[in-house]
């Protein structure tokens, strides 16, 4: 049987000496109780080992709830354990297990010894196990805790209820992403950061070592040598300068990858960078010093058989050619930490996109939530750092009050402080839609239907530089302070594709194809004539189970006929 998704996951930070452990697991679950509590200790997890209840084989990475795992349980899951058996030869080598994601406490148990445990259900976490393992048989025993409903766990759009309901759709539980082991010599490269200078034709590179050995960095462009680090004695920390041959920038619909080879030692990593610098410049983005107006449409990254996790790889790399092919330059990525093998495809392909964290079911209100959420969101700056697909940060998403208690401001403005401490080089808006506390970008979400009341809602903006605040009105919990500006949802426009489903959407009066563009091409001409704003993100790319706003269904087919299409596309680039 062939390994599922048995690309290398991560090609910004690639070794050829790795192991995929996709595949069939041992597997077993416990359905959620009421009151449930997270309770992630070594003793919880060795005890359901030593239970020996393995009730599944899951297919790895699908969460159980997809009918790829071979599971499918869409009910409350509180904990899950998979088991499998692995032939391990250390050779000298370190040996480290990763895991892509998992959903939410996972503790590993590597032939019954506590190995490691991470929180957070969305970014990579790995765990050095060159001591708990010996060279043939190894047993690796992974016990994850979930629970979407309490409130210090960031849910994104998995559904608090039984059933999918809104725009809230099926849980992930466990393991979703790749599970693979890599080795590495006794001294490697942990990490690096990559600063392109496209004034200079330089790249500037932060890299972090374990150990001491000579390091180097080489360049390629389509091949070419084009530039080179010779090799220096490097440990700790060091920065180096890579100057370029050859500039060839990182624009929207050109990727331009440079290749990269760094050897520490006898470790060799493969990396690839793009040259290009965004920045805001009064009302306008700037990407290369040039004016881009951004044309995103929303997407969501599930997938109806996986749920979380695409089935393929070439699933992830046709969610950008539909949106393409509509003329859209690039993608919010909404409440969700998309995989770095998606985001490879978008920095080949020039494809922007905003980087967001699924806040939602996190209380915002509520202090504890602060270093609670910096770790996770931190893991998240940290792996896609260097994507030049990514254009901007975005940590929260419409934070409304939760569950009548204010939203706390100072999380926010904690968090825009940290992001750009962090990371200086994109813009970062505090929370999309509201409530803005501190931000580099003032953006509104606004799903008026009526074109002509959408564009009257925005003309004081350009003619007088006014807002209309449609959640804020008095101005009493965020103040625009001429920053500028993103309609960064809008639209929506309900159109059935699955009768079969309660569905989900904005307005119910359209009801023929025609009426449907007619609406699609007003609303989006009332943003794009509007000199005020420098984008906007139509909602959304597909249908989502019962969410059925999207242009094209869940199973990406379309829904109208290619005249439509021609015509929607038409819209979008009208500006530039």
């Amino acid at each position: 049987m062939s390994i599922p998704r048995a690309e290398y996951p991560n090609p910004q930070f690639a070794r050829a000496d790795w192991v995929n452990l996709n595949g069939s697991w041992d597997f077993g679950f416990e359905k959620a109780k009421p009151g449930f509590r997270f309770c992630p200790d070594d003793a919880a997890a060795k005890q359901a080992r030593e239970a020996g209840i393995y009730s599944h084989q899951i297919t790895v990475p699908f969460c159980p709830q997809s009918t790829l795992s071979g599971v499918g349980y869409t009910g409350f899951i509180q904990r899950v354990w998979y088991r499998k058996t692995v032939n391990i030869q250390k050779n000298g080598r370190r040996v480290f297990l990763h895991i892509g994601a998992a959903d939410y406490i996972t503790t590993l148990l590597v032939n019954g010894k506590p190995a490691g445990r991470h929180t957070g259900g969305y970014t990579a976490f790995c765990f050095e196990i060159t001591d708990e393992v010996a060279d043939g048989e190894n047993e690796l025993f992974l016990y994850c805790e979930d629970n979407e409903k309490y409130p210090l766990v960031p849910r994104g759009k998995q559904c608090e209820k039984r059933e999918s309901c809104g725009c809230d759709y099926t849980r992930t539980t466990g393991i979703w992403q790749t599970v693979y082991l890599e080795y590495t010599p006794q001294s490697y490269l942990r990490s690096v950061r990559l600063y392109p200078d496209i004034h200079a034709g330089a790249v500037t590179v932060f890299a972090s070592f374990c150990g001491e050995a000579n390091f180097s960095c080489t360049a390629f462009y389509n091949g070419r040598e084009v530039g080179a680090v010779a090799p220096v004695r490097a440990a700790g920390e060091r920065v180096f300068r890579l100057a370029l041959k050859e500039v060839h920038l990182w624009e929207p619909g050109c990727g331009r990858l440079y290749d990269l080879t760094f050897r520490f030692g006898g470790d060799t990593v493969q990396s690839y960078v793009g040259l290009r610098q965004v920045r805001m410049d009064g009302m306008r983005f700037l990407l290369n010093e040039k004016e881009v107006f951004q044309r995103l449409v929303l997407d969501q990254g599930f997938y109806p058989d996986g749920i979380y996790t695409a089935p393929d790889e070439e699933s992830l790399v046709r969610d950008i050619a539909l949106s393409m092919a509509l003329g859209f330059n690039g993608a919010r990525l909404h409440q969700k930490v998309f995989e770095p093998r998606f985001l490879y495809h978008c920095d080949k392909l020039g494809y922007l996109v905003w980087g967001e964290y699924p806040n939602w079911g996190l209380d915002g209100s509520n202090w504890q939530a602060v270093p609670v959420f910096l770790a996770q969101w931190k893991e998240a700056l940290g792996r896609d750092f260097n994507h030049p697909s990514i254009i901007g940060w975005c940590p929260f998403n419409e934070t409304w009050d939760y569950r009548h208690r204010r939203q706390h401001g100072a999380l926010l403005a904690a968090v825009y402080d940290f992001t750009k401490a962090f990371d200086s080089t994109r813009p970062c808006i505090d929370t999309s839609g509201n409530y803005h506390v501190k931000t580099d970008i003032y953006d509104v979400h606004d799903y008026e239907g009526d074109p002509a009341v959408l564009r009257a809602h925005y003309a004081p903006l350009e003619e007088t530089g006014e807002l209309y605040d449609q959640v804020n009105r008095g101005g009493v919990r965020q103040t625009y302070k001429g920053e500028p500006v993103f309609l960064s949802e809008y639209g929506g426009i309900k159109w059935e594709s699955d009768r079969s489903v309660k569905s989900w959407g904005y307005g119910n009066d359209v009801t023929t194809p025609e009426a449907f563009l007619k609406r699609y091409v007003g609303l989006t001409e009332a943003i794009t004539d509007n000199r005020a704003f420098f984008g906007f993100c139509y909602t959304q790319l597909y249908d989502i189970e019962q969410e059925q706003n999207g242009l094209y269904t869940y199973r990406r087919e379309k829904k109208f006929e290619d005249e439509i299409y021609a015509a929607i596309k038409e819209a979008n680039e009208a500006r530039k």
